[in-house]
């Protein structure tokens, strides 16, 4: 008797977002097709573009605190840098083929709902992760602007800012940008954690490391909106109130412990990274923002803006750096592979010239 039930190939992956967490044998899942296999195989790839930009950036340090650096091995360690950003945007294209191509040609194949999937392959997941990999690749490319000027703004933290320094205008649409699509990308991973299905939550270090780098960007572009506005004549007033809603924002992730793993512990070393980070752009607000101040009750005498009134002046972001286009490789067999293509347009240039010989028309007479 026929039967038109299917039979797919089943493969067993560990999730690595869901917040049953990653050790546990109940993170392992098993996904039907090759379409399954493939959508790992590329969440693995994009892990790996990421987990190699993560060891470029631990052996390179914070090198543009260094006194000794010289300008050679300065260069040597931006190029790292750059490499490292360029591994992020490489990962985000990777998940952008695989939300916008893999993912919809096994909804085709299976059908959407007929199997319970890890929230990494959750379409909008994998779209906040692509979100995620261009935000840190871009949060790295205003790393390597401020390389030549951050060791001159330690030694003299506040204004004046250093000829070596970056637009400030320039650094807050930056930010901005990078704090937007940090928001993007929580927005959706929130929407596919339905609290009622353990399996499908993504992990909470994720949503955590979202979170606070979305306020922390926030906060970092508000900084320079404000020096900006702060140094512009007649907007002073502008600048404080921009520089206050700033440490406002750096004071509320004081407390907040960073999640900088996901799936697994947490780096400890990172960890503390993080907060000398945040500890030092908190100081260095505080340190702009009493400035500004000082200046503008003395000398300049401008309003400062209410909250309302600030929040509607913040401009629109710019991007430093863009995802880059995943491209998959050719097929080893089949009629896509390379033999394969060769063969089909054998065959049609064979027809073609069959189709124009002219003994083929059957004119043609005795003598």
């Amino acid at each position: 008797m026929y039967s038109s039930k299917r039979i797919y190939t089943v493969f067993s992956w560990r999730s690595t977002l869901s917040s049953r967490g990653f050790a546990t044998p109940s993170s392992r899942t098993d996904v039907p097709s090759l379409y399954a296999d493939l959508a790992f195989t590329l969440l693995t790839l994009g892990y790996a573009y990421s987990n190699l930009s993560s060891v470029t950036l631990a052996a390179i340090g914070q090198y543009e605190l260094e006194r000794t650096i010289s300008d050679a091995e300065r260069k040597a360690k931006d190029e790292k840098l750059n490499f490292a950003a360029n591994l992020l945007a490489r990962a985000s294209g990777v998940y952008e083929h695989l939300a916008e191509k893999v993912l919809p040609e096994w909804d085709k194949a299976i059908g959407a709902t007929k199997t319970e999937r890890p929230p990494e392959l959750a379409r909008v997941v994998v779209t906040a992760l692509a979100k995620l990999a261009v935000a840190d690749a871009n949060q790295l490319a205003i790393r390597k602007l401020m390389t030549r000027s951050a060791y001159d703004s330690t030694l003299t933290p506040g204004p004046p800012l250093p000829k070596s320094h970056p637009p400030t205008s320039l650094l807050g649409k930056l930010y901005i940008n990078a704090s937007s699509l940090y928001t993007s990308a929580l927005s959706l991973v929130n929407a596919a954690s339905p609290a009622s299905n353990e399996s499908r939550e993504v992990n909470t270090n994720l949503r955590h490391y979202l979170s606070d780098e979305s306020t922390f960007c926030s906060a970092m572009s508000h900084r320079w909106f404000g020096v900006d506005a702060g140094e512009a004549p007649g907007r002073c007033g502008e600048g404080v109130a921009f520089l206050a809603w700033s440490k406002s924002e750096l004071e509320s992730l004081k407390e907040s412990k960073l999640k900088l793993s996901v799936g697994g512990k947490v780096n400890k070393e990172e960890k503390a990274a993080k907060k000398d980070r945040l500890a030092d752009e908190l100081d260095s607000a505080k340190v702009f923002l009493k400035y500004y101040q000082k200046m503008n009750d003395s000398v300049h005498f401008c309003p400062v803006p209410s909250n309302a009134e600030i929040r509607g002046k913040v401009p629109e972001g710019r991007a430093a750096i863009q995802s880059k286009s995943y491209e998959p490789p050719m097929p080893a067999f089949g009629p896509t592979s390379e033999e394969g293509l060769a063969q089909q347009a054998e065959a049609v240039s064979l027809s073609e010239a069959s189709n124009q010989d002219p003994d083929a028309s059957g004119s043609g007479g005795a003598d």
